[in-house]
């Protein structure tokens, strides 16, 4: 059987050099997302995201870098457990989660791709689940906050805020279905990296440039990237394998 090689590592090279930014900023402002942690656990972190970031940028460090990231998101996820405990009727808490939790999927895809542990489509299966979750999640938790979530969009784009957040709320379900139906998944997973990166572009670079001292604006730009470059990384996992599906065997 002839194997295509990977079409695309896009999405590792983008979600490692967003995990990067993040250990930077944690080390800058020691902290994480504004998550209060304890210094040791900051300073941890920091280091973690910094070298495997780097490390996940080439090919023979890549499965190490993958494996230090998802480390350190575990530990992210974990950190967001006893607010879910605390508070279980409060969805932010939630929503914490499931974008750490799409982070620590995102590491995973590329370890376990890079090790060969599993068949490719049963890889492409599993994070098509994690990740259809971690897009159910956004849409709720726009849902849920819609105001919040139409005061962020720019003012200058038509026709309204409301109209966008509407918009881009369904377009999160729609992706969500997609990807836990197994029904247009590359086209969904690709159009899901567009609206997350154009959330970066449009939304926090410029709120970075209004207000470059502002913590939130840069913790939360990197983080919006590196959830692009998760899903990315889904997406040039399913494009390979429907070009392996048409190569003669």
């Amino acid at each position: 059987m002839t194997v295509a090689r990977p079409n695309s590592d896009l999405g590792r090279h983008v979600f490692g050099v967003a995990a990067l930014a993040s250990g930077l900023i944690t080390l800058a402002w020691h902290d994480y997302n504004d998550g209060h942690l304890l210094r040791y656990i900051v300073y941890a972190a920091a280091a973690g995201l910094i070298f495997g970031g780097a490390a996940i940028q080439f090919r023979r460090s890549a499965k190490a870098g993958a494996a230090v990231l998802g480390a350190a998101y575990l530990v992210f996820v974990l950190l967001c457990v006893p607010g879910i405990v605390a508070a279980p009727q409060i969805y932010n808490s939630w929503g914490n989660f499931f974008e750490q939790f799409c982070l620590l999927a995102g590491a995973a895809l590329v370890y376990t791709r890079l090790s060969s542990a599993w068949p490719p489509e049963t890889l492409n299966r599993i994070g098509r689940i994690l990740l259809g979750i971690c897009a159910a999640s956004f849409t709720l938790e726009q849902a849920i906050y819609l105001d919040a979530t139409a005061k962020f969009v720019p003012k200058w784009i038509p026709p309204t805020q409301m109209f966008w957040a509407v918009t881009t709320t369904v377009l999160f379900a729609l992706a969500a279905v997609a990807l836990l139906t197994n029904r247009m998944a590359l086209l969904a997973s690709r159009l899901l990296t567009m609206m997350v990166v154009s959330f970066g572009l449009l939304v926090w670079v410029p709120l970075i440039f209004s207000n470059p001292h502002n913590h939130t604006n840069w913790s939360e730009n990197a983080e919006t990237f590196e959830i692009a470059g998760a899903v990315w990384i889904l997406a040039d996992l399913l494009g390979e394998h429907r070009l392996n599906d048409r190569l003669p065997r």
